[in-house]
Protein backbone atom coordinates (compact mmCIF):
# COMPACT_ATOMS: atom_id res chain seq x y z
CA UNK A 1 0.00 0.00 0.00
CA UNK A 2 1.46 3.51 -1.22
CA UNK A 3 2.22 5.85 2.10
CA UNK A 4 2.04 9.45 1.73
CA UNK A 5 3.88 12.07 3.71
CA UNK A 6 2.31 15.54 3.47
CA UNK A 7 2.67 17.93 0.80
CA UNK A 8 5.62 20.41 0.42
CA UNK A 9 5.93 23.34 -1.20
CA UNK A 10 6.48 23.31 -5.29
CA UNK A 11 10.20 22.69 -5.83
CA UNK A 12 10.48 25.12 -9.13
CA UNK A 13 12.93 24.92 -11.88
CA UNK A 14 15.55 27.50 -12.29
CA UNK A 15 14.65 29.25 -15.10
CA UNK A 16 18.06 28.90 -16.59
CA UNK A 17 17.26 24.82 -16.45
CA UNK A 18 13.99 25.22 -18.01
CA UNK A 19 13.89 23.41 -21.72
CA UNK A 20 13.42 25.71 -24.43
CA UNK A 21 11.61 24.62 -27.57
CA UNK A 22 11.16 27.14 -30.75
CA UNK A 23 9.53 26.31 -34.20
CA UNK A 24 10.45 29.18 -36.36
CA UNK A 25 12.82 31.23 -34.15
CA UNK A 26 12.54 33.66 -31.44
CA UNK A 27 10.25 36.53 -32.69
CA UNK A 28 12.08 39.90 -31.50
CA UNK A 29 8.46 41.87 -29.59
CA UNK A 30 8.83 45.41 -28.41
CA UNK A 31 6.28 45.09 -25.62
CA UNK A 32 5.25 48.46 -25.97
CA UNK A 33 4.01 48.08 -29.61
CA UNK A 34 2.84 44.64 -29.06
CA UNK A 35 -1.09 43.84 -28.48
CA UNK A 36 -3.39 40.80 -28.12
CA UNK A 37 -6.19 40.96 -30.34
CA UNK A 38 -9.32 38.59 -29.08
CA UNK A 39 -11.75 38.26 -32.43
CA UNK A 40 -13.70 35.93 -34.02
CA UNK A 41 -17.26 35.02 -32.68
CA UNK A 42 -17.58 37.46 -30.31
CA UNK A 43 -19.86 40.13 -29.25
CA UNK A 44 -17.14 42.47 -28.09
CA UNK A 45 -13.63 42.00 -30.14
CA UNK A 46 -10.76 43.06 -27.59
CA UNK A 47 -7.36 44.63 -28.65
CA UNK A 48 -4.99 44.97 -24.92
CA UNK A 49 -1.60 46.27 -24.54
CA UNK A 50 -0.03 44.88 -21.31
CA UNK A 51 -0.83 47.46 -19.42
CA UNK A 52 -4.71 46.59 -20.14
CA UNK A 53 -3.93 42.70 -19.10
CA UNK A 54 -1.95 43.83 -15.85
CA UNK A 55 -5.10 46.01 -15.00
CA UNK A 56 -7.02 42.39 -15.15
CA UNK A 57 -4.73 41.53 -11.83
CA UNK A 58 -2.24 38.87 -11.38
CA UNK A 59 -2.68 35.47 -10.20
CA UNK A 60 -0.33 33.02 -10.08
CA UNK A 61 -0.76 29.14 -10.95
CA UNK A 62 2.29 26.56 -10.42
CA UNK A 63 2.40 24.01 -12.59
CA UNK A 64 4.62 21.45 -14.30
CA UNK A 65 5.13 22.19 -18.19
CA UNK A 66 6.24 18.85 -20.28
CA UNK A 67 7.61 18.54 -23.78
CA UNK A 68 6.41 16.46 -26.01
CA UNK A 69 9.24 15.71 -28.00
CA UNK A 70 9.26 15.46 -32.01
CA UNK A 71 6.56 15.56 -34.17
CA UNK A 72 8.38 13.02 -36.22
CA UNK A 73 9.54 10.74 -33.26
CA UNK A 74 6.29 10.33 -31.01
CA UNK A 75 7.25 6.92 -29.81
CA UNK A 76 11.00 8.82 -28.48
CA UNK A 77 11.14 9.52 -24.79
CA UNK A 78 12.53 13.11 -24.17
CA UNK A 79 11.76 13.94 -20.73
CA UNK A 80 11.79 17.38 -20.44
CA UNK A 81 10.09 18.75 -17.97
CA UNK A 82 9.89 21.13 -15.95
CA UNK A 83 7.67 22.99 -12.71
CA UNK A 84 7.26 26.84 -12.95
CA UNK A 85 5.04 29.35 -11.12
CA UNK A 86 3.37 31.46 -14.02
CA UNK A 87 1.89 34.74 -13.39
CA UNK A 88 -1.08 36.35 -15.39
CA UNK A 89 -4.55 35.91 -16.13
CA UNK A 90 -7.05 33.18 -16.66
CA UNK A 91 -8.16 33.77 -20.61
CA UNK A 92 -11.56 33.37 -19.08
CA UNK A 93 -11.24 36.78 -17.68
CA UNK A 94 -11.02 38.00 -21.40
CA UNK A 95 -13.62 35.74 -22.87
CA UNK A 96 -16.22 37.16 -20.24
CA UNK A 97 -15.25 40.75 -21.61
CA UNK A 98 -15.37 39.13 -25.14
CA UNK A 99 -18.63 37.28 -25.09
CA UNK A 100 -18.32 34.42 -27.33
CA UNK A 101 -21.19 33.86 -29.67
CA UNK A 102 -23.76 30.94 -29.42
CA UNK A 103 -22.03 29.62 -32.62
CA UNK A 104 -18.19 29.60 -30.87
CA UNK A 105 -17.11 26.38 -30.73
CA UNK A 106 -13.13 26.35 -30.66
CA UNK A 107 -10.77 28.57 -29.61
CA UNK A 108 -7.45 29.75 -31.84
CA UNK A 109 -4.14 30.80 -30.75
CA UNK A 110 -1.58 32.37 -32.52
CA UNK A 111 1.60 33.15 -31.52
CA UNK A 112 4.53 35.92 -33.51
CA UNK A 113 6.35 33.11 -34.51
CA UNK A 114 6.43 32.59 -38.23
CA UNK A 115 8.62 30.87 -41.23
CA UNK A 116 9.60 28.07 -42.17
CA UNK A 117 9.37 24.61 -40.88
CA UNK A 118 10.19 21.08 -42.02
CA UNK A 119 10.59 22.50 -45.87
CA UNK A 120 7.10 24.48 -45.39
CA UNK A 121 7.33 27.92 -45.64
CA UNK A 122 4.76 31.08 -45.08
CA UNK A 123 3.93 29.45 -41.64
CA UNK A 124 2.40 31.15 -38.49
CA UNK A 125 2.31 28.74 -35.31
CA UNK A 126 -1.22 28.32 -34.43
CA UNK A 127 -3.12 25.38 -31.77
CA UNK A 128 -6.54 25.12 -30.61
CA UNK A 129 -8.63 23.76 -28.31
CA UNK A 130 -12.72 23.92 -27.84
CA UNK A 131 -14.09 26.80 -26.16
CA UNK A 132 -15.03 24.97 -22.92
CA UNK A 133 -11.65 23.52 -22.63
CA UNK A 134 -9.83 27.08 -23.02
CA UNK A 135 -11.97 28.77 -20.52
CA UNK A 136 -11.56 26.23 -18.26
CA UNK A 137 -7.99 25.57 -18.54
CA UNK A 138 -5.83 28.06 -20.38
CA UNK A 139 -4.01 30.88 -18.03
CA UNK A 140 -2.17 33.85 -20.17
CA UNK A 141 1.35 34.28 -18.24
CA UNK A 142 3.44 37.11 -18.59
CA UNK A 143 5.72 35.71 -15.71
CA UNK A 144 7.69 32.78 -14.66
CA UNK A 145 9.22 32.47 -11.17
CA UNK A 146 8.60 35.81 -10.10
CA UNK A 147 10.44 37.14 -13.78
CA UNK A 148 9.12 38.62 -16.86
CA UNK A 149 8.97 35.88 -19.93
CA UNK A 150 12.21 35.75 -21.15
CA UNK A 151 12.37 35.93 -25.25
CA UNK A 152 12.54 32.08 -25.62
CA UNK A 153 10.16 31.61 -22.86
CA UNK A 154 7.59 33.91 -24.89
CA UNK A 155 7.77 37.04 -23.83
CA UNK A 156 5.59 39.30 -23.61
CA UNK A 157 2.77 36.62 -23.45
CA UNK A 158 2.30 33.47 -23.86
CA UNK A 159 -0.67 30.62 -23.04
CA UNK A 160 0.19 28.11 -20.68
CA UNK A 161 -2.74 24.93 -20.45
CA UNK A 162 -1.61 23.18 -17.75
CA UNK A 163 -1.62 18.77 -17.77
CA UNK A 164 -1.47 19.14 -21.41
CA UNK A 165 1.93 19.12 -23.75
CA UNK A 166 3.56 22.52 -24.15
CA UNK A 167 3.04 22.51 -27.85
CA UNK A 168 -0.36 23.29 -26.62
CA UNK A 169 0.63 25.94 -24.69
CA UNK A 170 1.23 29.12 -27.60
CA UNK A 171 4.67 31.44 -26.76
CA UNK A 172 4.67 34.95 -28.32
CA UNK A 173 1.04 35.22 -28.29
CA UNK A 174 -0.97 37.98 -30.41
CA UNK A 175 -4.02 36.88 -31.09
CA UNK A 176 -7.19 34.41 -29.88
CA UNK A 177 -10.41 33.84 -32.30
CA UNK A 178 -13.21 32.08 -31.61
CA UNK A 179 -14.56 29.68 -34.38
CA UNK A 180 -16.88 27.09 -34.65
CA UNK A 181 -14.40 24.68 -36.07
CA UNK A 182 -10.83 23.89 -35.41
CA UNK A 183 -7.74 25.95 -36.76
CA UNK A 184 -6.69 23.90 -40.35
CA UNK A 185 -3.13 24.90 -39.52
CA UNK A 186 0.13 22.31 -40.29
CA UNK A 187 0.61 22.65 -36.08
CA UNK A 188 -2.65 21.48 -35.97
CA UNK A 189 -3.80 19.04 -38.75
CA UNK A 190 -0.35 17.64 -40.08
CA UNK A 191 2.01 18.08 -37.05
CA UNK A 192 1.90 17.06 -33.05
CA UNK A 193 -1.01 14.27 -33.90
CA UNK A 194 -0.97 10.52 -32.70
CA UNK A 195 -2.65 7.29 -32.30
CA UNK A 196 -3.54 6.71 -28.51
CA UNK A 197 -3.50 3.11 -26.93
CA UNK A 198 -6.76 1.46 -27.25
CA UNK A 199 -7.86 3.79 -30.54
CA UNK A 200 -7.19 3.84 -34.24
CA UNK A 201 -7.96 6.90 -35.71
CA UNK A 202 -5.52 10.17 -35.13
CA UNK A 203 -5.88 12.61 -32.33
CA UNK A 204 -4.58 15.97 -31.31
CA UNK A 205 -1.79 15.47 -28.99
CA UNK A 206 -3.22 17.43 -25.82
CA UNK A 207 -3.72 15.40 -22.42
CA UNK A 208 -0.34 14.79 -20.87
CA UNK A 209 0.98 10.99 -20.81
CA UNK A 210 1.32 9.39 -17.02
CA UNK A 211 5.15 9.46 -16.44
CA UNK A 212 8.09 9.54 -13.97
CA UNK A 213 11.88 10.61 -14.24
CA UNK A 214 14.74 10.20 -11.89
CA UNK A 215 16.36 13.39 -10.28
CA UNK A 216 18.73 11.95 -8.17
CA UNK A 217 20.63 9.35 -8.22
CA UNK A 218 21.93 10.79 -12.04
CA UNK A 219 22.62 8.39 -14.57
CA UNK A 220 26.37 7.62 -14.46
CA UNK A 221 26.47 9.32 -10.93
CA UNK A 222 28.90 7.67 -8.24
CA UNK A 223 27.52 6.34 -4.96
CA UNK A 224 28.75 5.05 -1.73
CA UNK A 225 27.70 1.66 -0.38
CA UNK A 226 25.00 1.47 1.84
CA UNK A 227 21.35 3.17 2.10
CA UNK A 228 20.88 5.63 -0.59
CA UNK A 229 18.09 8.07 -1.18
CA UNK A 230 16.54 7.61 -4.31
CA UNK A 231 14.42 10.28 -5.72
CA UNK A 232 11.92 11.89 -8.47
CA UNK A 233 8.99 13.61 -9.67
CA UNK A 234 5.84 12.14 -11.02
CA UNK A 235 3.15 13.52 -12.97
CA UNK A 236 0.39 13.06 -14.69
CA UNK A 237 -2.61 14.33 -16.14
CA UNK A 238 -4.41 13.54 -13.03
CA UNK A 239 -3.48 12.00 -9.51
CA UNK A 240 -0.60 9.58 -9.56
CA UNK A 241 -1.28 7.31 -7.25
CA UNK A 242 1.61 4.70 -6.95
CA UNK A 243 5.48 4.65 -8.29
CA UNK A 244 7.41 1.45 -8.26
CA UNK A 245 10.66 0.97 -8.02
CA UNK A 246 12.94 -1.99 -9.70
CA UNK A 247 16.82 -2.14 -9.03
CA UNK A 248 18.88 -4.47 -11.01
CA UNK A 249 15.35 -5.88 -13.03
CA UNK A 250 14.24 -7.19 -9.58
CA UNK A 251 10.39 -6.69 -7.64
CA UNK A 252 8.89 -3.28 -8.09
CA UNK A 253 8.93 -1.57 -4.92
CA UNK A 254 6.70 0.93 -3.66
CA UNK A 255 8.24 4.69 -3.29
CA UNK A 256 6.74 6.94 -1.04
CA UNK A 257 4.90 9.47 -2.90
CA UNK A 258 3.63 12.73 -1.99
CA UNK A 259 -0.03 13.96 -2.35
CA UNK A 260 -1.17 16.59 -5.17
CA UNK A 261 -0.64 19.56 -4.43
CA UNK A 262 -2.27 22.99 -4.43
CA UNK A 263 -2.29 23.30 -8.54
CA UNK A 264 -1.71 20.63 -11.28
CA UNK A 265 2.54 19.83 -10.02
CA UNK A 266 4.12 17.10 -10.39
CA UNK A 267 4.58 14.65 -6.94
CA UNK A 268 7.98 14.28 -5.75
CA UNK A 269 8.62 9.84 -4.96
CA UNK A 270 11.58 8.74 -3.02
CA UNK A 271 12.94 5.22 -1.67
CA UNK A 272 15.56 4.26 0.76
CA UNK A 273 17.38 1.47 -0.71
CA UNK A 274 20.10 -0.40 0.15
CA UNK A 275 22.58 -1.29 -2.61
CA UNK A 276 26.08 -3.10 -2.52
CA UNK A 277 29.04 -2.23 -4.08
CA UNK A 278 29.01 -2.84 -8.20
CA UNK A 279 26.69 -1.27 -10.74
CA UNK A 280 23.73 -1.24 -10.72
CA UNK A 281 20.44 -0.40 -13.35
CA UNK A 282 17.51 1.45 -11.62
CA UNK A 283 13.80 2.33 -12.67
CA UNK A 284 10.90 3.98 -11.92
CA UNK A 285 7.37 3.38 -13.25
CA UNK A 286 3.83 5.64 -11.96
CA UNK A 287 0.65 4.97 -11.94
CA UNK A 288 -2.38 7.27 -12.07
CA UNK A 289 -5.95 7.63 -11.07
CA UNK A 290 -7.16 6.72 -14.14
CA UNK A 291 -5.18 3.31 -14.27
CA UNK A 292 -2.84 4.56 -16.71
CA UNK A 293 0.70 2.61 -15.73
CA UNK A 294 4.08 3.41 -17.53
CA UNK A 295 4.99 1.42 -20.37
CA UNK A 296 8.31 -0.93 -20.27
CA UNK A 297 9.69 0.27 -23.58
CA UNK A 298 8.57 1.07 -27.29
CA UNK A 299 6.69 4.42 -26.09
CA UNK A 300 7.51 8.37 -25.32
CA UNK A 301 6.46 7.66 -21.37
CA UNK A 302 8.56 4.54 -20.80
CA UNK A 303 10.08 3.82 -17.77
CA UNK A 304 12.99 6.01 -16.96
CA UNK A 305 16.03 3.88 -15.98
CA UNK A 306 19.67 5.11 -14.79
CA UNK A 307 22.67 3.11 -14.19
CA UNK A 308 24.97 4.07 -11.22
CA UNK A 309 27.70 2.75 -9.54
CA UNK A 310 28.27 1.90 -5.72
CA UNK A 311 31.83 2.20 -4.39
CA UNK A 312 32.58 1.20 -0.84
CA UNK A 313 33.02 -1.81 1.69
Amino acid sequence: MMTQVPASEPDFTPLDDVFVRKHMGVPDLDVTDWTLVVEGLVERPLRLDMDALLALGTHRLPAFHECFGSPFAPDVPTRAVAQVEWAGVPLAALLDRAAPRAAARHVWFEGADTGSFHGQDGLTYVKDLPLDVARRDVFLAHRMNGEPLRAQHGFPLRAVVPRMFGTNSVKWLTRVVLADRRADNVFTTQFYNRVLPGETSLSPVREVDVSSKWFTPGDGEELAAGNVELSGRAWSATEVVAVGISVDGGPWEAAVVDPPGAGPTWQRFTLTRELAPGPHRIRCRARDLAGRVQPLAGARNAVHEVGVEVVGD
